[in-house]
């Protein structure tokens, strides 16, 4: 899966962008993405595309050589995908054009945007996309995955509201695909990651959000997480769209309004954002308040754009990482029990932070898009769970991926075969089966591979095999 060793230093004449490859200045600042360990071992060669004629150049070149492709966006998936060792690196991050059409609510984005690029320029216009909730993550691959985010209870996920994407084949063919142009390719873009082209732009369905939300931290003691993660479901199911909920089991952060003693220790975190009349938030936040007794409520009224990065300081870039998730179809006792014991038995580095995270599902997301509407999978999910470990130090690599591992056998009884491929590492052939929902919905996709990549070289993924090949590899 690198790059042949008869690969030629040279690179089509026609390509306008920057080629980057071992040694070259700015090189090393080019491989840098949100995967730290993916450092270890650098692309062979990184192609920074101007634009989509770039990125055809590429391709041409790529599928005339036999050579697969991996392809960087904003770089924060936390497989490493973005740059692989040994590859040849389609690198999008400098395509950053943004337009809104405030008139027909329309945003379109290139693939080299951030989310908090693309909040920015839709709040100019007091609208914003459905997306995700850390400002440094790329468009492009949280789109192709799926897209969760505080607004996904009331506005559904970020393919939900996907109108268009303009794409590139993997031989240089520069194709639209949506609901009436190519529309199989478009069911497929909707969740099935960056197997069948690369998209050059992305047009979504804006939605009036803000300015202002109400949104924060309630912070309670860890030793009040198991009743207050019972109570939550029951709330949560009478709560509406407007009010998304995040529940968190991570270390304390060193807050000024927490005591400097709790600094550190364990803590449950609900970080509620209510996007509806700011005036009628009380309504929904006090009983979350009331769930148990804070240390600390720091629930407030605050722009959109600042909610939608709160949760920037847990995903710093470019630390060594790993992530597992996964669906449940209920947050039942069991397991509240089982995520607790396992986030208590992580490892303990100086240099490590362990945190489990609590999705709550429902609303537009779980009701208004049917299951068969788009690769993306959520039927069933009533809860999404992710444990997450970063660290510094290569020795504690074991440590943490074996932790993890163990955290995927205690869950698996518990949760779903289907699942959201952004919020957990790639868990093998036999979960990539199941994760897009139905063995239809697999077979499917598998049928768009061959039809758009049947060489398999957009393989830097998770990746769906073309249908008329062997069984999936294993990555």
């Amino acid at each position: 899966m690198s790059v042949p060793t008869d690969f030629r230093p040279d690179f089509p004449a026609g390509f306008r962008g920057r080629v980057l490859r071992p040694g070259d200045a700015g090189y090393d600042a080019a491989c840098a993405v949100y995967q730290g360990r993916a450092a270890d071992e650098g692309p062979a060669l990184i192609a920074q595309c101007a634009d989509e004629d770039d990125v055809a150049t590429v391709l041409r070149h790529a599928s005339a050589r036999g050579i697969p492709v991996a392809v960087r966006g904003g770089g924060h998936g936390s497989d490493g995908y973005a740059m692989p060792g040994g590859a040849l690196v389609v690198d999008l991050s400098r395509m950053k054009a943004i337009t809104v059409d405030p008139w027909l609510r329309v945003v379109r984005a290139q693939p080299g945007v951030l989310l908090g690029e693309l909040d920015a320029a839709a709040q100019r216009h007091g609208l914003a996309v459905p997306a995700g909730t850390v400002s440094e993550t790329g468009v492009a691959g949280l789109t192709l995955g799926g897209g969760i985010g505080h607004l996904m209870r009331r506005y559904g996920a970020t393919v939900d509201n996907l109108l268009a994407c303009e794409t590139v084949t993997v031989d240089g063919r520069k194709v639209r695909a949506d609901e009436t142009e190519n529309p199989e390719l478009f069911w497929a873009l909707r969740g099935g990651g960056g197997n069948f082209g690369v998209v050059t732009a992305f047009e979504y369905r804006a939605h009036p959000v803000g300015p202002d939300v109400v949104a924060g931290y309630l912070i309670f003691p860890f030793d009040q997480a198991a009743d207050i993660l019972g109570k939550l479901p029951a709330h949560m199911s009478t709560a509406p769209r407007e009010l998304s909920m995040l529940a968190a089991v991570t270390p304390a952060p060193a807050l000024p309004a927490l005591p400097e003693g709790a600094h550190g220790e364990p803590v449950l975190v609900l970080v509620p954002v209510y996007c509806g009349d700011p005036e009628r938030a009380d309504e929904f936040i006090e009983p979350l308040v009331a769930l148990g007794d804070p240390l600390a409520n720091l629930v407030t009224r605050m722009p959109w754009v600042r909610a939608n990065s709160m949760l920037d300081a847990g995903a710093p870039s470019g630390r060594r990482m790993n992530l597992r998730g996964g669906y449940l179809p209920a947050l039942s006792a069991d397991a509240i029990e089982v995520l607790l014991a396992n986030w208590t038995a992580a490892p303990r580095t100086p240099d490590g932070v362990t945190t489990v995270n609590l999705w709550c599902m429902g609303g537009a997301i779980s009701e208004d898009t049917a299951e068969d509407a788009t690769a993306f999978s959520r039927e069933g999910a009533a809860w999404l769970w992710e444990a997450i470990s970063t660290w510094a130090a290569p020795d504690h690599d074991m440590r943490y991926d074996q932790w993890a591992s163990a955290v995927d056998v205690a869950l698996e009884p518990l949760s779903l075969s289907n699942g959201y491929t952004n919020l957990t590492d790639d868990r093998g052939a036999a979960w990539r089966g199941g994760v897009h929902g139905s063995p239809a919905k697999h077979r499917r996709l598998r049928a768009v591979k061959a039809a758009w990549d049947p060489d398999n070289l957009l393989r830097f993924n998770k990746n769906i095999a073309p249908a008329d090949t062997e069984p999936e590899p294993a990555g």
